[in-house]
């Protein structure tokens, strides 16, 4: 037992031994092969990066040592502009009030720069007044015009830097004219034929930018296909060279002489965006499985079929039918003397006399029990039911096999 004990002792240290080995080997092997790599992974922005549209341009007018204040609302009274500020309206111009835009064009007048857009293309403008837009004598062009084939006054405009792929810029934006405007402008980037996406208005000391959309300053993500857009992926709009390069120049009257105010509207993320988004890791593998269920529970592919006629028969149709295959091949005396003991034998329960009689006498007991029920049964049918029918005789038979039946049930 010693010697045993011994011998198991040492296989089971040469085996432990073995294993350390091979994990040290393994170990060896991965930290050869294994190389550290730091990565950068984007989080999911939140706070104001996720509501303010302008956040990127915000923090690239600061690293650029431009003083920059972003709000959601003009607040003069709160936030009085300087002469030589710069105020930029992201929001719809109609969200101002009338004393609003008066009290900024008149700052304007005195040497302020002001940057506004004109409303969604997809909006009935109509004769709704127009802040600033208005007294600046500028014409909108309504979705019906804008959709004109012949003058394609809603394509997209191409953005040119030297050395990089044209960025497209006003895509589907509400274009204008300034037919009506007193001054004449400092830069207009259209034509007649096509109205124009942006001009840039001297008014006194200052001047007024108008665009047809402010898109190409947000952070909203675009890649230039419309399926990605909509869930959110690809750069942000100004993150481009092109778009940054254009920024600057919208912003180059007052840049670095005062304060920019940057006015926008809190962007709340949709629902289904932030579920396409960010919780895709949930919704894919209960979207495969879904699928997986469905084609599990498909059981053919075409034109659907009716479906076939079950069979069905109750337990007496199936009684009828032996009855009948037995009577076909011969066998009709074990049926009626099947009926006639089933007789017998409910007679002998309820009348023990007349079940030990026979013949006549027994008959005539039966004939006198049953002629003083409700439906009497007829002498000559008694007599002929306890008595064999004929061979080959399928009237009597039946007959036989119906009275003793009606018999038995009215004992």
């Amino acid at each position: 037992m010693g010697g045993m004990n011994r011998v198991g002792l040492i296989l089971t240290g040469a085996g432990a031994a073995l294993l350390i080995v091979l994990v040290l080997i393994v170990g060896a092997l991965w930290r050869r092969d294994y190389h550290k790599v730091e990565e950068t992974v984007a989080a999911a922005r939140s706070g104001e990066a996720a509501s303010n549209p302008l956040y990127v341009l915000k923090l690239a007018l600061q690293r650029d040592k431009v003083k920059v204040v972003a709000r959601q609302r003009l607040q003069l009274s709160t936030h009085p502009l300087q002469t030589r500020d710069t105020v930029l309206i992201y929001r719809d111009p109609r969200t101002l009030a009338g004393s609003e835009a008066e009290a900024l064009l008149g700052w304007v007048e005195r040497g302020g720069h002001l940057i506004v857009r004109t409303p969604p293309l997809q909006d009935q403008i109509g004769d709704s007044p127009l802040p600033v837009l208005d007294a600046l004598g500028i014409t909108l062009l309504d979705a019906s015009d804008a959709a004109d084939p012949e003058y394609l006054r809603n394509e997209c405009v191409g953005l040119y830097e030297r050395g990089l792929e044209p960025q497209q810029v006003f895509c589907s934006a509400r274009r204008f004219y300034f037919y009506n405007s007193d001054a004449d402008p400092v830069y207009a980037w259209g034509g007649e034929d096509s109205a124009y996406v942006y001009v840039r208005l001297p008014r006194g000391k200052g001047h007024v930018d108008v665009l047809a959309d402010l898109d190409f300053l947000s952070n909203r993500t675009g890649t230039g296909n419309p399926l990605l857009d909509s869930i959110g992926m690809g750069d942000d709009e100004i993150a481009a060279p092109a778009k940054a390069a254009f920024a600057r120049q919208v912003l180059a009257p007052n840049y670095r002489a005062g304060t920019v105010h940057l006015i926008y509207a809190a962007e709340v993320p949709k629902l289904w965006k932030t579920l396409l988004r960010d919780s895709w890791m949930a919704w894919l593998p209960l979207l495969l499985c879904l699928l997986g269920w469905l084609w599990q529970r498909t059981q053919r592919f075409g034109p659907l079929r009716p479906a076939p006629a079950l069979e069905r028969r109750s337990l007496l149709e199936h009684i009828v039918a032996s009855g009948e295959h037995v009577y076909r091949y011969g066998y009709g005396p074990r049926l009626y003397e099947s009926a006639r003991r089933a007789f017998i034998a409910r007679l002998r329960r309820r009348d023990p006399y007349a079940a030990a009689l026979d013949g006549e006498p027994q008959i005539a007991l039966l004939i006198e029990r049953f002629k003083a029920d409700p439906a009497p049964i007829a002498a000559n049918d008694i007599r002929d039911a306890l008595t064999p029918p004929p061979a080959r005789d399928h009237a009597a038979f039946r007959a036989r096999i119906a009275t003793l039946i009606r018999m038995r049930n009215r004992l």
